[in-house]
C-alpha cells in the first residue's frame, strides 16, 4: 500500500480536552450573511451563501486545514491509497455522535453506513432516498465523480474501501469540499418511513460543532452548540446566529453597532472606515476568486466564436475595475487567478477595441440595435462587489458596438437556478476556489461535464475536454501543469468567458472576535471562534 501519512492529532481527538462542550461554549455571536441559502442539503448546492449555512452542521471524511488549503483528517482519522492509485481506505473516527433534536434522536455512533449513504445516493439513480426524493448533485457530477467512482464498500464497522475507475489526481481535495458532507443514514431511513424525505434539506442532521435550531427565510439562521461534538476544543459558543441581509450598508452599520460580530464583502467604499474603527478588526487577503462574464454559446448569436470575441474586446475592464472595486482587486485575463498552481502568464488579452468589435460583429451577421439580455447578480460576492454597477457599465461598453442590453436580476437562488439552465444569454457569475487543485477551476467551471452544474457558458469543446481530463489522471504536477497550460490557451481562444477581475478579500469583525481566519476558499467557519467579554 501506498500511504498518506495524516495524523490524527492534526485535528485533536478531543480526548486531552479538560472540559466538556457545553461547559466550555459560551456567548452568542452574530453572523451578518449575505443571503438566504436554498436549503442545507449540501451536495445540490454549488454558491457560498448555501455552503456558509451548511458549514457548522457538517464533517467531510477529510477537510481542509482553517484558514489553508491543505487537507487533514476529518471523519476518517487516516486514509491509504492503493500503489495504483485507484482504491482509497479510509479509517473512521470512532465515537462521533450525530446530532440530537427535537425532529431525530440517534441510536447509534456515525460509522461506515453512513458514508455508504452518502456517496450512494450521488452515485446511484436508482438509491431508494434518490427515487423518493429526486434531485441534482452538481459539484459531484461536475467533477465526473459520477463516472469515476465506481464502487464504495464498507468492509468493516468503521472502514470503507471507495474504487475509482481512473486515476484522479485531485480526488481527496474533492472529497473534502461541502458537497461531501457526511449524513445520517439512520436519519435518512426514518424520513424514507415517514414519507418526508425532503426533510433532509430542511431539518439537517450533522456531527458538525453546531446543531441546526431554526430558519426563517430572508431574515435568520439559528445554531446551537454541540455539546456532545467529538472534538469538544473546538466549540466555544453557546450560539451561533446567522442574520441574513442582503444590503452591505445594513451589514456595515450592524457591525458598527454590535448587532453582528462578524460579516463580508463590505462595499470598497466603506473599507477606509472599518481599517481605522477601533472596535473592529478587519482582514485583508488577496483574492482567490474570479468574476468574469459568461457567454452562452447555445444561444444565438453567441454560439460564433467571432461573435464572443466582440463582446470581448468592447469590455472596458480598467473602467470596470476603477468604478467597481475601486482598488480592491486587479485585472484577471486568464480563467483563474495567478496564484493558482499551473497559471499560465503568457496568456494575454486583446486590446480594448471598440471599433474592430464593431466590425467582427457585422462580418458575422449581427445587426446593429441587435437586443441581448444581461443578467446582474442580485448579491455583492467576493469576486464582484457591484454586478449592478458592472452590468450598466457593460450596457454602454457593447452600445458602442450597436448592440441592445436589456439588464435582467433575480433572487440569488432563481438567478443560479435558472443560468444553470442556461436562459440567460450572458450572466454575470463568478468563482472562489474550492480546494486549491487546477481541475476545480479548469474542470469545474468549463468542462463538457459541468454544463448544467457551474459551467454558466455551455460551452463544451472536445480538444479542451481531453486536455483536462487527461491531467486528471496523471499524479506529476509537472506533467499536469503542461497539459492545464495547453487547456488554458485553447479556451483563452475560444472565449466562452471574459475574465474581468480578482478581487482582495475584506472580512470585517468585532475586535471581540477571537479565532477567525480567512479561507482560501471564501467559507466562513465558525469552528473555534469565540469571543471576549
Amino acid at each position: 500500500m501506498r500511504h498518506t501519512l495524516v495524523l490524527s492529532a492534526l485535528l485533536g481527538t478531543g480526548l486531552l480536552a479538560a472540559t466538556s462542550a457545553a461547559q466550555a461554549a459560551g456567548g452568542s455571536l452574530v453572523f451578518c450573511s449575505e443571503g438566504s441559502p436554498a436549503g442545507f442539503d449540501t451536495a445540490q448546492y454549488t454558491t457560498a451563501t448555501d455552503n456558509d449555512a451548511a458549514e457548522p452542521l457538517y464533517n467531510r471524511l477529510a477537510e481542509f486545514e482553517k484558514g489553508a488549503t491543505n487537507v487533514v483528517p476529518g471523519l476518517a482519522t487516516r486514509w491509504d491509497i492503493s500503489e495504483d492509485g485507484l482504491k482509497y481506505t479510509f479509517h473512521l473516527r470512532e465515537g462521533v455522535k450525530f446530532h440530537t433534536t427535537d425532529y431525530f434522536t440517534p441510536t447509534r455512533d456515525f460509522n461506515a453506513d453512513d458514508v455508504l449513504f452518502t456517496f450512494n445516493r450521488m452515485l446511484d439513480p436508482q438509491h431508494p432516498f434518490r427515487k423518493a426524493y429526486p434531485t441534482e448533485f452538481p459539484y459531484f457530477n461536475g467533477m465526473s465523480l459520477n463516472k469515476n467512482i465506481a464502487k464504495v464498500e464498507a468492509t468493516g464497522p468503521l472502514t470503507v474501501v471507495m474504487t475509482l475507475n481512473s486515476v484522479d489526481a485531485a480526488f481527496i481535495q474533492n472529497i473534502a469540499m461541502s458537497f461531501a458532507s457526511i449524513l445520517s443514514a439512520e436519519y435518512a431511513d426514518q424520513l424514507l418511513k415517514g414519507g418526508k424525505p425532503s426533510d433532509i434539506n430542511q431539518k439537517p442532521i450533522g456531527t458538525g460543532p453546531f446543531e441546526f435550531k431554526s430558519y426563517q427565510k430572508d431574515s435568520n439562521i439559528r445554531y446551537v452548540a454541540n455539546d456532545k461534538y467529538w472534538a469538544p476544543e473546538r466549540v466555544k459558543l453557546k450560539n451561533l446566529i446567522f442574520s441574513i441581509n442582503t444590503d452591505a450598508s445594513v451589514r456595515v452599520q450592524k457591525l458598527k453597532a454590535n448587532e453582528c460580530q462578524v460579516t463580508l464583502h463590505p462595499r470598497p467604499a466603506d473599507v477606509p472606515a472599518l481599517k481605522n474603527d477601533p472596535k473592529l478588526q478587519l482582514i485583508e487577503k488577496p483574492g482567490f476568486n474570479l468574476g468574469y462574464i459568461a457567454y452562452n454559446t447555445r444561444h444565438k448569436p453567441f454560439d460564433q466564436v467571432e461573435v464572443r470575441r466582440a463582446l470581448d474586446m468592447a469590455v472596458n475592464k480598467q473602467g470596470i475595475l476603477n468604478a467597481v472595486y475601486q482598488g480592491a482587486g486587479q485585472l484577471a485575463q486568464n480563467a483563474m487567478p495567478p496564484t493558482q498552481w499551473s497559471y499560465d502568464d503568457t496568456i494575454k488579452d486583446t486590446p480594448y477595441n471598440p471599433e474592430k468589435a464593431k466590425e467582427l460583429l457585422k462580418a458575422a451577421g449581427v445587426k446593429e440595435g441587435t437586443e441581448i439580455t444581461l443578467w446582474a447578480m442580485p448579491v455583492q460576492r467576493p469576486y464582484n462587489p457591484n454586478a449592478k454597477l458592472m452590468a450598466e457599465m457593460l450596457q454602454a461598453d457593447w452600445a458602442k458596438i450597436g448592440l441592445k442590453v436589456k439588464i435582467v436580476s433575480y433572487e440569488w437562488g432563481e438567478y443560479i437556478k435558472r443560468t444553470k439552465n442556461g436562459e440567460h444569454d450572458i450572466s454575470l457569475i463568478g468563482w472562489t476556489g474550492d480546494n486549491g487543485d487546477p481541475d476545480n477551476w479548469l474542470g469545474t467551471l468549463y468542462s463538457c461535464d459541468a454544463i448544467g452544474g457551474n459551467n454558466y457558458s455551455m460551452w463544451c469543446d472536445q480538444d479542451y475536454d481531453k486536455l483536462i481530463k487527461q491531467a486528471k489522471v496523471v499524479t506529476d504536477r509537472d506533467q499536469r501543469t503542461v497539459l492545464y497550460k495547453q487547456a488554458q490557451q485553447l479556451l483563452k481562444q475560444q472565449v466562452p468567458i471574459t475574465p474581468v477581475a480578482h478581487s482582495t478579500v475584506n472580512q470585517p469583525l468585532s475586535a471581540k472576535v477571537e479565532g477567525f481566519k480567512v479561507s482560501p476558499f471564501g467559507r466562513n467557519v465558525f469552528s473555534g471562534v469565540s469571543l471576549n467579554p
